[in-house]
């Protein structure tokens, strides 16, 4: 008597819906996307459950699972992803049509086509491709060709951004290792940091006109800091990595000891 209304009462704390105390019950038990809709308990009910899914799943790997690569149980893409990424989706956009109507883009005055600006320049975003045109220095003359240059200086200009695309390219071939941090491939981070400071130091030469600094010094330190942040870079990461490997290694097997 005392075992059946233990069951009874088991039954009654673990429900599908999320309503009672216990947690959801697996995939053979959990009701349809039809059951869910007839009960019209709306979004908030279906959030409830998915996450309280996800938190018990979790749980249940955690405590049967002795090794730290689990397997992760997914969940459908409809319902729950669905209507998890069109809320973030409609919030968003409600946020842009909100800020676009109450606070709308001042417009000028129209340009005049008589008049050329004293400062061209392109889109921010392109200050770096705009500075590898302006590269004319580096377009090295050729004495048999009387102390000419082989070609033009925006001609040399376009081909420094086919050659620095090209590179960038071909990084993700370069490097085929399976580091998910700078510190386990210093060189590669080291790599990483001089393209960033190179792809600064090119936009501040494309504005040199703007910048209040001798032009040579500008161009010198144009290719000069990114060479000295890649070798900061790596002598950082490279003290780094004896200490980081080392707290791995202790943490991977606090968690997983040897037999």
């Amino acid at each position: 008597m005392t075992e059946d209304t233990t069951d009874a009462d088991t039954d009654e704390d673990v429900r599908t819906d999320g309503s009672g105390p216990g947690i959801v019950p697996p995939d053979d038990e959990t009701p349809t996307w039809g059951e869910r809709k007839t009960r019209r308990e709306g979004l908030a009910r279906l959030t409830y459950e998915y996450f309280e899914r996800a938190r018990s799943e979790d749980q249940e790997l955690r405590q049967e699972s002795s090794y730290v690569e689990r397997d992760v149980l997914a969940f459908p893409t409809w319902p729950h992803e669905m209507i998890r990424n069109l809320a973030l989706v409609s919030f968003f956009v409600g946020m842009i049509i909100f800020l676009s109507a109450a606070l709308p883009p001042h417009i000028g005055p129209p340009a005049d086509s008589s008049s050329t600006p004293a400062v061209i320049l392109p889109d921010w975003y392109l200050y770096w491709s705009f500075g590898l045109l302006k590269l004319g220095p580096l377009n090295p003359d050729i004495s048999l060709l009387g102390g000419q240059k082989l070609m033009a200086d925006r001609t040399y200009g376009v081909l420094a951004n086919l050659v620095v695309v090209g590179f960038v390219a071909i990084v993700p071939f370069l490097n085929k290792g399976s580091a998910r941090r700078p510190v386990e491939q210093p060189f590669w981070g080291a790599v990483g940091m001089s393209g960033v400071v190179f792809a600064f130091t090119v936009a501040v030469l494309s504005v040199k006109n703007l910048v209040p600094m001798d032009s040579h010094l500008l161009f010198d330190l144009t290719f000069l800091l990114p060479v000295v942040s890649a070798c900061l870079t790596y002598a950082v990461l490279r003290s780094m990595r004896e200490g980081y490997m080392f707290n791995l290694n202790r943490r991977y097997y606090r968690l997983r000891p040897p037999k």
